[in-house]
């Protein structure tokens, strides 16, 4: 791992814990180094308060202020350029005075995209772009695709039985175990909106809260037959929704899937549950590659993404 890397990784932590109170904006992570040693770090901690960078410079130890024009910013998304909220933060690194900036991945916002680099270079400031941006791209994958492709970011979610049914003989049936009910619900906390169909909703009457872990309950949203799917998600669009889960059932996941609107498939498999025979787990798509694989006890989570980056 390079230098650049590993403080870069450290912007990634710092940004991760933003999580909750950042959004709509995206999470963002700032770390200043000089002599090889970290002198100021910070991250967007609420929507509305000062972002990542302005944070970083205040933690920066009055002893310590000699060293910014020998130092280095490293910041996990492109510096804002443009007057919103708060004043710009590629003005303000100017303004500081620092060698050099290490920036993540661009910031597709129409405002910005690109115009922060400029401004950091035609002032003079050395700028390199793109370290560990795949992991700064994941970071912000709802903000990156709302602003990006017009859409939410959206995860289709459901838990089977060893033997592919979501259900038994139509019937409700838990398969999560207490950790994996508890991450299902921390999941919750962190998208903006939660989907089911109307058959679902009708059937099973879900509560789509947060009641086991902590944070806000995501919208509650009831898919009707009559409501087309590209509607929906431009409505949600234009609603400011950037991320969205879909809990099922399967004909709703499946048409999700079939219209190519995911982006996330989070998989819950109970090895050890058998059913006799009910409604079969939706097919995965063929663009679908494995994310991650946790296990839990008797039950594994697989996450799959697009075969395809953030672009």
């Amino acid at each position: 791992m390079t230098n650049d890397e590993k403080y870069m990784h450290r912007c990634l932590q710092l940004a991760a814990n933003g999580i909750l109170g950042a959004r709509p904006n995206p999470m963002v992570g700032a770390v200043i180094v000089a002599d090889d040693r970290i002198i100021g770090e910070g991250y967007h901690v609420r929507c509305g308060e000062g972002h990542a960078e302005v944070n970083a410079f205040a933690s920066v130890r009055p002893e310590d202020e000699r060293l910014l024009p020998e130092s280095t910013v490293y910041v996990s998304l492109e510096p804002c350029a443009h007057y919103g909220r708060t004043p710009p933060c590629a003005e303000l690194i100017i303004r500081k005075g620092v060698r050099r900036v290490v920036v993540g991945c661009i910031d597709p916002f129409a405002k910005v995209q690109g115009r922060g680099i400029d401004m950091l270079r035609q002032a003079g400031i050395q700028v390199t772009v793109g370290v560990l941006e795949a992991e700064c791209q994941w970071l912000n994958r709802r903000f990156l695709t709302y602003h990006r492709h017009h859409r939410p970011y959206i995860i289709l979610k459901w838990a089977q039985t060893a033997n592919g049914f979501i259900d038994d003989h139509g019937r409700a049936l838990a398969v999560s175990n207490e950790h994996t009910l508890m991450l299902s619900h921390q999941l919750r906390a962190q998208e903006d909106a939660i989907l089911v169909g109307h058959t679902t909703y009708l059937r099973e009457h879900p509560q789509l809260t947060v009641r086991h872990w902590h944070g806000p309950d995501p919208q509650r949203i009831v898919l009707t037959r009559q409501r087309p799917l590209p509607q929906l998600i431009d409505d949600l669009y234009q609603h400011q929704v950037q991320s969205l889960i879909v809990e099922g059932g399967r004909q709703t996941l499946q048409a999700f899937i079939s219209d190519g609107l995911w982006d996330e498939l989070r998989v819950e498999t109970n090895h050890r549950l058998l059913v006799s025979d009910g409604t079969a787990a939706p097919q995965l798509p063929v663009t679908a590659r494995q994310h991650a694989l946790h296990t839990y006890g008797d039950n594994t989570l697989a996450v799959f993404t697009k075969n395809h980056e953030l672009h």
